[in-house]
């Protein structure tokens, strides 16, 4: 998307998020034009100047309006969290990424990069170093991993001679902006609420923020219809598998939080995960609860992944290390805690 490419306009759905403001960072810094579309405005992409489109991705004409004048379309933007409605989850991610396909046929574009996640493969077991031929999940304990597969395959199955699709499965995406999993993490470990679940070392794969945004864009520059990348899915991650709960101190240990150093085991995680399932259940409590049977699942397992695919067929390499990652995180951090000083 460079030279030739400059003219490039890209539409990024959820393009206000924490891994769709770094795409949109890097379109920009490729000279491409972007659009965003989101439910809200976000005043960090108005300092940009990008332009922004408002709507739900369940609203066909919303999305329609936002993908027409656009070559390129970043799908980004889902409804994310382990809890909740499986009608909102699917109205969000299962018809919204119908409708952008739709919109992408309806409006000439010829590539579709879409944000997906290993959970769609995740069985509550180990997979160590697994690559893409590794099958969707027989079952899910949550919404978001059900409703990601199937928007995964909906993605891929419409790549066709007009319509160049891939679909990329960032693991655990963390560092500067992080508006998900840090907060939560820091939050509960503030409130002495976070434990160790087991004493195994499981490893897990990571990605910092700019290289899952790179990986899409790379992606991008060599996705056209017929392509030897139209129709697959690609793993990327950090490619250094970590311990688990080392690496959960070492991202506390940069927000300036307490590190995690208790421990529960697997069986009475599982046993409170049902107890306060059941309890949400009972009472209609739509809100997450403390613990669920999927997070003690993620937690207590091994996952990290061959990244060979990615790094053979994207030219994918992670720049960032963790270590840099999460140097990156703290200076960040500080800052905003302290405006001004760093």
């Amino acid at each position: 998307m460079g030279g030739r490419e400059t003219a490039l306009k890209a539409l990024v759905t959820g393009g206000g998020g924490f891994l769709g403001q770094a795409i949109v960072r890097g379109l920009l810094d490729q000279g491409a034009g972007v659009r965003s579309f989101s439910r809200n405005e976000h005043a960090e992409l108005r300092v940009l100047g990008v332009e922004q489109a408002r709507g739900d991705l369940a609203d066909a004409a919303a999305v329609s309006a936002a993908v027409r004048g656009c070559d390129a379309v970043f799908h980004v933007a889902a409804r994310p969290g382990i809890w909740g409605d499986y009608t909102a989850y699917h109205q969000a991610n299962v018809t919204g990424t119908g409708n952008v396909i739709a919109a992408c046929r309806r409006h000439g574009v010829q590539r579709l990069i879409y944000t997906s996640s290993p959970s769609v493969v995740f069985d509550g077991r180990d997979m160590e170093g697994v690559d893409e031929s590794v099958p969707y999940a027989r079952h899910y304990e949550a919404h978001y991993p059900r409703t990601k597969a199937l928007a995964e395959q909906a993605v891929l199955a419409a790549n066709d001679a007009q319509l160049a699709t891939v679909s990329l499965r960032p693991h655990l995406i963390w560092g500067p902006g992080d508006n998900h999993l840090l907060p939560r993490l820091v939050a509960r470990a503030q409130a002495g609420q976070l434990r160790r679940i087991g004493s195994r070392p499981n490893l897990i794969d990571t990605i910092f923020v700019d290289n899952a945004a790179e990986a899409h864009l790379l992606a991008a520059e060599r996705l056209r219809p017929g392509s030897p990348i139209a129709g697959k899915v690609y793993f990327i991650s950090q490619g250094e598998p970590v311990p688990m709960w080392d690496m959960v101190n070492r991202l506390l240990h940069a927000a300036g939080a307490p590190p995690v150093t208790r421990t529960v085991p697997v069986w009475l995680a599982m046993a409170l995960a049902w107890g306060f399932e059941a309890a949400h259940r009972i009472t209609g409590n739509l809100e997450e609860p403390r613990l669920t049977r999927f997070v003690v699942r993620e937690l207590s397992t091994a996952h990290w992944f061959d990244i060979s695919a990615a790094r053979r067929d994207l030219g994918y390499a992670p720049r960032i290390s963790i270590t840099a990652g999460l140097e990156q995180l703290r200076v960040a951090l500080q800052a905003k805690q302290s405006p001004g000083k760093v």
